[in-house]
C-alpha cells in the first residue's frame, strides 16, 4: 500500500487499484498488466452508491409517517446517494499493514435526515477485488441502500468492444420518468439503462475478446446495467432496486446495519 496527499494506492501481482477518499471514496484507477479498466474523470472510475442507489422519485421518501425531501440532483430524481460527494477518512486499522486491503468510512449528515456511519473496504488480489460497503445508525432506523457504480471501459487497449453476458430471472419495467413501474417483465435486448433482478445472486460477466474476461458477482440480487453511452458499460450491483426507498425499503437498525459486498475476479484470454 501507497498514500499520496489524496489518494491510496493498493498493488497485488500486476493488479493496481487507486482510491480517491477525499472524491467519493472511488476507484478511480484499476489496472490490470497494465490496462486500464475504468473510464478516467473525476465523475467516473467506480463511486460507490450510498445511502441510495439510483434515482429517489421526486427526491422524496418515507420512514414512518415522516416525509423526507432530498436535493435533486437529476431533476425530478435524486440520484446515487450522498456518499460520492463527500470525502471520506482513512480508517487506521490492523488491515493497512497489507498491501492489498484498506478501509474507508464517513458520517452521514445532511442532507441525509438521519446520523450515522458508512464504511467501505477493499481486498485486492492478483486476479479479483472484493468491495464491502456497511451503513450503521447511530439512534434511528431508517431505510438505506448501498452499492457500486463502476464505468467499465467499453474498448481497452483498442481492442474490440466489451461482451456482456447475463442471465436475469426478470427485468424491472422503466416507466418515462426512469423509475422501476413496479412490473416484472421477460428481459428484453439493450442498450439498457435498466434493473434486473437474480435472486441467486448477481452474476455478470464483461468479456473484452482477446483480452480479458472480468465477472461481477454479489449476494444482493439487483444489478443496474447501463450500456447507452460509446466509452463505457457501466454493471451496478446493489441491495435494491431503483427508487428502494420506496418500493422495497431495507431498514437499518442499531442491531441490523445494512452490508453488502460485491467480487470482481477476472482472467487473461
Amino acid at each position: 500500500m501507497s498514500r499520496s496527499e489524496e489518494n491510496v494506492r493498493l498493488s497485488v501481482g500486476d493488479a493496481e487499484l487507486t482510491v480517491d477518499p477525499v472524491h467519493g471514496c472511488r476507484i478511480s484507477s484499476l489496472r490490470i498488466g497494465g490496462a486500464e479498466l475504468l473510464r478516467q474523470g473525476e465523475r467516473y472510475g467506480c463511486f460507490p452508491m450510498v445511502p441510495w442507489c439510483g434515482r429517489t422519485g421526486n427526491g422524496q421518501f418515507r420512514n414512518g409517517d415522516a416525509l423526507h425531501e432530498l436535493p435533486l440532483n437529476s431533476p425530478p430524481h435524486a440520484i446515487h446517494g450522498t456518499g460520492r460527494d463527500t470525502s471520506w477518512h482513512t480508517a487506521h486499522t490492523a488491515a493497512d499493514e497489507d498491501e492489498g486491503r484498506a478501509s474507508f468510512y464517513y458520517d452521514l449528515a445532511e442532507p441525509w435526515p438521519y446520523e450515522g456511519r458508512v464504511t467501505q473496504t477493499f481486498e485486492l488480489t492478483e486476479d479479483g477485488l472484493t468491495l464491502g460497503l456497511a451503513v450503521e445508525t447511530y439512534g434511528n432506523s431508517f431505510p438505506a441502500q448501498a452499492g457500486w457504480h463502476p464505468w467499465f471501459h467499453r474498448r481497452i487497449g483498442g481492442g474490440r468492444d466489451a461482451e456482456l453476458s447475463f442471465d436475469a430471472a426478470w427485468q424491472e419495467e422503466r416507466g418515462a420518468d426512469h423509475l422501476p413501474t413496479g412490473r416484472r417483465i421477460d428481459p428484453v435486448a439493450g442498450p439498457w439503462d435498466d434493473c434486473f433482478g437474480m435472486p441467486d445472486g448477481v452474476d455478470v460477466k464483461l468479456t473484452w475478446p482477446g483480452q480479458l474476461e472480468l465477472t461481477v458477482k454479489s449476494r444482493s440480487e439487483w444489478v443496474v446495467v447501463y450500456d447507452e453511452q460509446d466509452e463505457a458499460v457501466c454493471v451496478e450491483p446493489q441491495s435494491g432496486p431503483p427508487n428502494g426507498l420506496n418500493t422495497a425499503p431495507r431498514l437499518v437498525t442499531p442491531i441490523d446495519p445494512l452490508e453488502t459486498t460485491t467480487t470482481w475476479s477476472w482472467v487473461r484470454l
